[in-house]
């Protein structure tokens, strides 16, 4: 029996090529995702993490107590401190640093990497060689001067730099230009990860973000035989205790690596959802396939039972086979899974955001995963048929190639599918209930959407009959041929239902994702178009930089611009925690805000007077003409403000809006704007226009132009991120679902050949044939569309509640070109797929197939 499960590989080679090629597939797609996975985490956790490698203590300064001098700490860390460290006992070397943040702009203009934590700025201080062994120079020379900088090479070569260039960039406030000098190479692995670094001569670097002379941190490395814990202890003896620590570089590791794995768990989690989706799919179409290769050869089975095989024989023979197949189609579909985890960072690249970049990390997981799924599923799927094959008896085998499921089997499956269906259906209608989209809310609508799935799997073949009569009206049209297709696809439901399933499951999840995006997408819109009167938004990417005010002017001056309004954001502490507030001009906010008062008026704004929110006056009971305590930014005393006014809430006004003179004199940056919403002429959008704004505000890249678009992109967060993996679904199910129809098609043609050949001996020319065929697949496309675009759109109705619950302005609602589109794909899909089968059905000699066994 070895040898001949040996001789069965080996003879039909062409037979065995397409189940090598759906485990191949279905391999390849799971094993990539899962590569991908681990790459992307380990890229986010490198793009958010500091090298500490061969730091054994670093001594930074202290925060001084309150209303001590800012630079009481940092003022401790000079040359001075330097070269008293370097006389510690168990110290090997010192290395000073000045280190900050720096965002700059490619050569055209346009702001390069800009990723939080990523864009890095150092000092160059060379050592006693006159070279700074953490920035090697790689073209160039180092800045020595005020107005010169070095970039990394990879930064160049993103930038477009070369040498002799000038640059713009910004630190906290207005752009600064230096001339590049040299290019440097760094392993940070924040910069190589798709990060930027800038390098300034040592004093430019210690103006900018120390104080001048001083530094921002010094490393230390132990010499042999000195534990960092024990070097630890001898720098804290010789630094003042209240104004400067001693860190081990393994503590500071580990404080990093608790913040960056909460920063990227999300980046883990995303990809595991293309590896759940090419399991599920890729399981179907790996058990049709060998499901139908069994079914083919129930006759060589009887043959074998015939001439003596036992049951546990021919059970152990097609398990081995299915082994040797499952182990070929596993390496082949791991080496392919490189190439997957190769391209899918951009599929999943949305709006202009790329991934951070790295290697790709090859896990035991991914291991495992390519020899279960290939060998597991494989051997899986041809137990269960090889065990009813080799139950038949070898003459009733003999008689028939393959026999007809048990009406008790069929009735078990039609119940199991309608008990599912119902448990699925009443799962998801329970969370109309829901509150928000909690994890455990989430999980509970996976859950009932695989629920949903499964019980339309189960229930395809009897729900095939009524839908493929119903579809065969059109094929009808098509004459005999078309009459042949539909009957031909009504022969074997069992078959049909699982050829489809391969697009039924990707179906129902894109045209589910795809209305659920397109239903919270119109609801951030409504959400922006309620609060924003502005065609355009300059903000800052953080709270701790600001525009310059002249910029307001500028901006104002600008050809098609009609208001400027400066908006200056701060916090207001209440009782009731911290909320966000917005000072405006009560003379032009009416123009680019969106206020709805309920009471009160925003022209009465002004010193002590603020006007709140509707949740924050419901929060303190207060209304219009009340009286509340609150402090406001940086300012220590408490003060009753009077509420001059209550509107709706407004993610665009905040919590609470102040006269902006007020809350910009106690703001953390005293006199600073924050935003500047543009109202245009007619409310003009264009190109030239955004690129007037940005010369306005100097080309700062620490500013965004944004229109209503932009921002409701930037407002949609994690559903970009999720509509990225609906386009990645909709390529893992078309190439899974086109290979299983051509899959069972080919298999389909392999044993009807005696009746395509007797077609063409009464008359049916080869064109005839190939239509039939073509429409024979397009019938089983439709089939599947149709009943995966039912239960997608039900699912994404059930599980539109948590979005409901957690967008208050979410409401379904049906992307008709969307869903067109998907439903043309699926059918072109099968067309395509049916090509193939198509010419080789063609191929056919009439007197051979007809005399073929």
């Amino acid at each position: 029996m070895l040898r001949t499960a040996l001789r069965n590989v080996l003879a039909h080679k062409a037979r065995q090529a397409m189940t090598v090629l759906a485990v191949c597939l279905g391999v390849a797609f799971v094993c990539g995702t899962l590569v991908f996975a681990d790459s992307t985490a380990a890229a986010h956790r490198a793009a958010a993490s500091k090298n500490f490698a061969g730091i054994a203590v670093t001594v930074t300064a202290k925060e001084p107590p309150p209303g001590a001098p800012v630079d009481q700490g940092s003022g401790v860390l000079d040359d001075a401190l330097t070269r008293k460290l370097a006389d510690v006992p168990g110290v090997s070397s010192v290395r000073p640093s000045a280190e900050g943040s720096a965002t700059m702009n490619a050569a055209d203009g346009t702001p390069l990497r800009v990723r939080p934590g990523a864009n890095l700025a150092a000092a160059y201080v060379p050592a006693e060689d006159g070279e700074d062994s953490r920035f090697p120079l790689a073209e160039g020379r180092a800045p020595v001067r005020g107005d010169e900088l070095a970039v990394d090479s990879g930064t160049a070569a993103a930038g477009r730099f070369a040498i002799g260039d000038l640059v713009t960039l910004a630190t906290d406030g207005p752009v600064i230009t230096k001339r590049l000098v040299g290019i440097v190479t760094t392993e940070d692995t924040r910069v190589t990860a798709g990060g930027t670094l800038a390098v300034f001569d040592k004093a430019t670097a210690q103006k900018l973000f120390a104080t001048p002379g001083h530094y921002t941190g010094i490393d230390l490395s132990a010499a042999p035989g000195t534990t960092p814990s024990e070097l630890a202890r001898r720098v804290t003896d010789v630094l003042p205790a209240d104004r400067a620590e001693a860190t081990t570089g393994a503590a500071q590791a580990a404080q990093q690596a608790v913040l960056v794995d909460t920063l990227t768990r999300g980046y883990e989690k995303l990809p595991l959802v293309f590896a759940a989706t090419s399991l599920f799919i890729g399981s179907f179409l790996i058990v049709n396939t060998f499901t139908m290769l069994v079914a083919r050869r129930t006759r060589e089975i009887a043959l074998l039972r015939a001439i003596g095989a036992t049951r546990r024989q021919v059970s152990r023979s097609f398990l081995l086979e299915a082994l040797l197949v499952g182990l070929v189609a596993s390496a082949a579909g791991f080496l392919l899974g490189l190439g997957i985890a190769h391209v899918l960072p951009g599929v999943l690249s949305a709006g202009g955001t790329t991934l951070p970049r790295g290697p790709l990390v090859i896990g035991p997981r991914s291991v495992v995963a390519a020899l279960g799924v290939g060998v597991g599923v494989t051997v899986l799927a041809a137990w269960f048929p090889s065990r009813r094959a080799a139950k038949v008896a070898p003459v009733e085998a003999l008689r028939t190639v393959e026999q007809p499921p048990s009406a008790t089997r069929s009735r078990g499956r039609v119940a199991t599918g309608l008990g599912l269906l119902v448990l699925g259906s009443g799962w998801l209608v329970s969370l109309q209930r829901a509150k928000d989209a909690s994890e455990e809310n989430l999980q509970s609508a996976l859950l009932g959407c695989a629920l949903l799935v499964t019980a339309l799997l189960l229930l395809a073949p009897v729900l095939a009959v009524p839908l493929i009569r119903l579809t065969g009206r059109l094929t009808a049209r098509f004459g005999i041929t078309g009459r042949l297709a539909r009957d031909n696809a009504l022969r074997d439901p069992r078959r049909t239902a699982a050829t489809a399933a391969t697009l039924l499951i990707s179906t129902a999840l894109v045209s589910g994702l795809a209305v659920i995006g397109h239903s919270t997408g119109q609801a951030l819109d409504r959400r922006a178009a309620a609060g924003l009167g502005a065609d355009y938004v300059i903000s800052t990417r953080s709270t701790m930089t600001g525009i310059d005010p002249a910029a307001v002017r500028r901006a104002a001056d600008t050809a098609g611009v009609r208001t400027a309004s400066a908006v200056t954001d701060s916090t207001l502490f209440t009782a009731g925690g911290v909320r966000e507030i917005s000072g405006v001009d009560p003379g032009t906010v009416g123009a680019v805000m969106k206020l709805d008062f309920v009471s009160g008026s925003v022209k009465d704004l002004g010193p002590g007077r603020i006007a709140v929110s509707s949740s924050l006056a419901r929060e303190h009971g207060v209304t219009a003409g009340s009286r509340l305590g609150a402090r406001l930014g940086r300012s220590q005393a408490l003060r009753q403000y009077t509420v001059v006014g209550v509107y709706q809430d407004n993610p665009v006004a905040r919590d609470a809006l102040g006269a902006a003179a007020e809350v910009a004199r106690n703001s953390f940056m005293p006199g600073s704007v924050q935003r500047i919403l543009v109202r245009t002429d007619g409310g003009a959008v264009s190109e030239a226009l955004e690129e007037r704004l940005r010369t306005a505000v100097g080309n700062n890249p620490l500013l965004r132009v944004q229109d209503r678009e932009r921002l409701v992109d930037e407002a949609a967060g994690t559903m970009a991120d999720l509509l990225g993996v609906m386009r990645g679904m909709l390529a893992i199910g078309a190439v899974i679902g086109a290979l299983g129809i051509a899959n069972t098609l080919a298999m389909s043609v392999a044993e009807r050949t005696r009746e395509i050949g007797a077609l063409r001996a009464i008359g049916m020319d080869r064109a005839g044939v190939r239509r039939m065929i073509r429409l024979e697949s397009l019938t089983v496309a439709a089939f599947g569309t149709l009943l995966g675009l039912a239960g997608g759109l039900f699912g994404a109705w059930a599980v539109g509640a948590l979005a409901n619950g957690a967008l208050e302005q979410y409401s379904y609602a049906l992307p008709w070109g969307t869903l067109l589109l998907v439903c043309l794909l699926s059918l072109a899909i099968g067309v395509a797929a049916a090509a193939v089968p198509a010419r080789r059905a063609a191929a056919l000699r009439p007197l051979e197939a007809v005399a073929e066994s």
